[in-house]
């Protein structure tokens, strides 16, 4: 007995040694469940938590569970505000978690805050905090809510920043005060983002002082400043990697010849010799030739906001055979993916989205023939986004045949016929989910008759792994979602749209969906007596419903017109007490007394 217990012990003491070296957070939560022994270890030691919605938990339920927290990503309001869904003022708000870090997180050195409602007292306080000037890195993805004011005082006061993120974000600028400021105040910067936002006072002097003072800068990404003008920046950030954003003063008009004047200028811009990652706004043909010079070395190509037609793709993407990342709209056409398929066999991710229906480019249209040209082409694709004018079941199925390594695939149905030839997909998504064992991410969003109940039902037979699912106008009654809701034992977070479900076959779904944590549906079939919601009542599960509401918008003939934006359920699991800052738009759904 003596030898059994000394072994036991040897053993545990071992595994407690181990546990500090486990950063993934699913095996960090399987591993707090063994014993309290463990749980006391993964609380003490745990440096990074992703929250993924600011009203699953509160600070001080975060700070007693993980006191030495060094690195937190704090989500507000869900995906679904990005597109206008979710009305504005519905929450998000940052304050409460700013002050409990400032006053009790002193370990702390990387925040990154997604979607959140950020003012200009929360960036003050934690600037003038001792856990924002130690503070390496903060993040501020898609907020709104704060202006340059707020980040002059991060310019002023976090001089140990190494990474200031404001991607897409909302801000009010008032100056470019906030930048002079960090160009004089930082000498270790190594990532600056403020792509895609407002903010046009900048000043290309202040970005080549950065670039003096900060010699391990590696990536920068603006807005539309003037490319020409950045030379000199150019010339001193010698470390260099990406670089998003610049534009082009007065590009020529579609097929006017570029002058000799013109291509000097554009010589003069020499990207970085260790640059491999580019994204350039506004970039036409006529300016590609500043591109091709390190075409060959680029791994990361952003043409989303570029002003290529089809050919033009096929010009830049011809020269670049080590790209393993490209983001572009279907202007690319499926000429375009032929060239992909063809000429970059290392792509991992590829992402496709809708571009502007007013351009008329009968190529620019990307459809199951360029599905199958990249599931043919790049076999090593990891994550595929695209969004297609037409599909076709063999097209998917030849995603399920090639793309053994795909873990996140997104396919979203735009085109404008009103039917497609080759519905329903059923067969085609089956494949596709037999075929490709490693998806945790999967999104299908498709158009009325895509997918009958048995097509749903293959989905949750199917998706072992997938923890992360958007469904599309999918199903044909309530026995589909809950064929579907037998299967899928990973899934956390699941987002419908175009539902023809009922409230009663909806809270039957999510009761036997166990691993859920997070629902979003519009456009559900809601129940007179407002009583089948209470099936998916359960513990610590919170539920929210938006009222359907009617929006004028103008249509084609410039006439306002009311459209109706369907009645949206929001349901989360919270540790936190029910939240009080409703919105008059949202209200907690809260089941009737009542007696059996």
């Amino acid at each position: 007995m003596s030898n059994t217990s000394s072994s036991t012990g040897s053993y545990s003491t071992v595994w407690e040694c181990v546990i500090p070296y486990v950063q993934e957070p699913q095996d960090r939560g399987a591993v707090s469940l063994v014993c309290k022994r463990w749980y006391e270890i993964d609380a003490v030691t745990r440096n990074h938590v992703t929250i993924a919605l600011c009203y699953a938990a509160s600070p001080d339920l975060l700070l007693q569970r993980f006191p030495n927290l060094e690195s937190l990503k704090l989500k507000g309001q869900p995906r679904a505000a990005m597109f206008n869904l979710i009305p504005s003022d519905w929450g998000g708000y940052v304050t409460p978690w700013i002050e409990k870090i400032v006053e009790s997180f002193k370990k702390m050195k990387s925040l990154h805050l997604r979607r959140m409602i950020v003012k200009d007292s929360d960036l003050e306080l934690l600037a003038a905090s001792a856990t924002g000037k130690a503070l390496e890195v903060l993040k501020l993805d898609k907020c709104s809510g704060f202006s340059t004011d707020g980040l002059l005082h991060i310019s002023r006061s976090c001089r140990n920043l190494r990474t200031l993120v404001m991607e897409e974000s909302t801000i009010v600028e008032n100056d470019g005060e906030w930048l002079h400021e960090l160009a004089l105040k930082n000498t270790v910067l190594e990532n600056l983002n403020f792509y895609m936002t407002d903010l046009v006072k900048v000043a290309s002097a202040d970005l080549e002082l950065i670039a003096k003072n900060c010699a391990s800068l590696v990536s920068m990404k603006i807005t539309d400043c003037d490319i020409l003008e950045l030379v000199g920046f150019f010339r001193f950030a010698a470390a260099l990697e990406e670089f998003c954003g610049g534009s082009f003063s007065s590009p020529p008009e579609e097929g006017e010849d570029v002058s000799n004047e013109q291509l000097e200028r554009y010589v003069a811009v020499a990207f970085p010799q260790r640059l491999f990652w580019l994204g350039l706004t506004y970039l036409g043909r006529a300016e590609m030739p500043i591109v091709f010079p390190v075409a060959s070395r680029l791994k990361k190509l952003d043409l989303l906001y570029a002003m290529l037609d089809t050919e033009g793709h096929c010009l830049l993407l011809r020269r670049c055979p080590n790209l393993e990342m490209l983001q572009s709209r279907n202007v690319i056409g499926d000429r375009g993916l032929e060239v992909v398929a063809q000429f970059c066999k290392k792509m991992k991710r590829l992402r496709i989205e809708r571009g502007d229906d007013e351009i008329e480019d009968v190529e620019g249209v990307v459809s199951h023939r360029g599905l199958i040209c990249v599931s043919r082409g790049c076999l090593e694709l990891e994550y595929l986004t695209i969004s297609v004018s037409d599909i076709t079941n063999a097209s998917l199925e030849c995603v399920g045949m090639h793309l053994k390594k795909l873990y996140n695939f997104r396919l979203v149905l735009v085109g404008k016929q009103e039917t497609i030839a080759d519905f329903p997909l059923d067969n085609g998504v089956r494949s596709l989910l037999m075929g490709c064992h490693k998806l945790t991410g999967f999104a299908l969003y498709l158009q009325p008759g895509g997918l009958t109940d048995v097509g749903l039902s293959y989905i949750g037979r199917y998706s072992p792994k997938v923890r992360w699912m958007l469904l599309g106008f999918v199903g044909e009654s309530d026995r589909g979602i809950l064929e579907f809701s037998k299967g899928c034992p990973s899934l956390q977070k699941l987002e419908m749209r175009g539902c023809c479900f009922s409230e009663n076959a909806l809270a039957a779904a999510i009761l036997q969906l166990t691993s859920l944590k997070c629902l979003w549906v519009q456009g559900y079939i809601p129940c007179a007596a407002g009583w089948d919601l209470v099936h998916m009542l359960r513990p610590n599960w919170i539920t929210e419903v938006i009222p359907a509401t009617h929006v004028a918008v103008p249509n084609a003939n410039g006439e306002v017109v009311l459209i109706e934006n369907p009645a949206q359920i929001l349901a989360y699991y919270s540790l936190a007490k029910q939240r009080t800052d409703f919105p008059s738009t949202v209200r907690p759904w809260v089941p009737k007394v009542y007696s059996r």
